[in-house]
């Protein structure tokens, strides 16, 4: 018994990507802090491939005590693919950002998936087949200046995840180690970004993939060796090695 973990697998590309993996008839732990959005997920999931074994953990990997506490609790399973989907946005000037929400944004897009995925990849690195695949942005490779410290905490994801892929690669490590991506997807992450109750991303936004599209390119990236999935300006999806340069190889 193998499973896929996906944090943040409530709504959007999480949850998408979890439909995904049901339907290749992936066993999963699926992660969020929403009891009730998980179980409904489950549900569905069984509706697809009722064989598909779905184990539920709440956490607010916000608290960075939860990703250990998270980690430790899954000691029983024998995981394949290791997914740090989860993340928080936040749309706004330096100047004007509000401090608590970008504490518990930066905690989470860098702390807890700095922990999470420096775990897994120390108890399976020399696992044949499995994964780790962390969700950064197309900010984590062009700054935005109305999402500066946003952008920053994807800057981290994109430099550790692809300097990890090299360091595994260089050790001979069986694990493969990848990140995805995404430029705007039409998800919660907006209007949780923008601290509004509802964002109307046709009236709003130019260009963007569903949350559908972004978890049919997490596939691709999934089956493909290449390290890095990102969408470009233009909205296309790339796969391409690592992007930033790499000192000492």
């Amino acid at each position: 018994m193998k499973y896929t973990v996906i944090t943040g697998a409530s709504s959007g590309i999480g949850y998408e990507t979890a439909l995904e993996f049901a339907a290749r008839g992936k066993n999963l732990i699926i992660v969020a802090r929403r009891l009730e959005k998980l179980e409904g997920l489950k549900s569905i999931i069984h509706n697809i491939n009722p064989d598909v074994d779905v184990v539920i953990h709440t956490s607010d990997l916000s608290v960075t005590d939860q990703a250990y506490t998270l980690y430790n609790s899954l000691k029983q399973y024998q995981i394949e693919t290791w997914i740090n989907n989860a993340g928080l946005g936040q749309s706004s000037s330096v100047t004007d950002q509000n401090l608590e929400k970008v504490e518990s944004m930066l905690r989470l897009n860098i702390e807890s998936l700095a922990i999470l995925s420096t775990l897994f990849v120390r108890d399976y690195s020399h696992v044949e087949g499995t994964q780790l695949i962390n969700v950064s942005s197309a900010l984590g490779y062009a700054i935005s200046v109305s999402r500066i410290t946003y952008s920053a905490s994807k800057y981290f994801v994109s430099a550790f995840t692809e300097g990890l892929a090299k360091e595994l690669e260089q050790k001979g490590a069986k694990m493969k180690v990848k990140i995805l991506a995404p430029a705007m997807t039409e998800t919660e992450f907006a209007k949780s970004a923008r601290d509004m109750k509802e964002f109307d991303y046709e009236a709003n936004v130019p260009m963007y993939h569903t949350a559908k599209q972004m978890a049919g390119f997490m596939m691709e990236l999934y089956d493909n060796d290449k390290v890095v999935g990102i969408v470009d300006e233009s909205y296309n999806f790339n796969l391409s090695d690592q992007i930033y340069p790499i000192l000492g190889v």
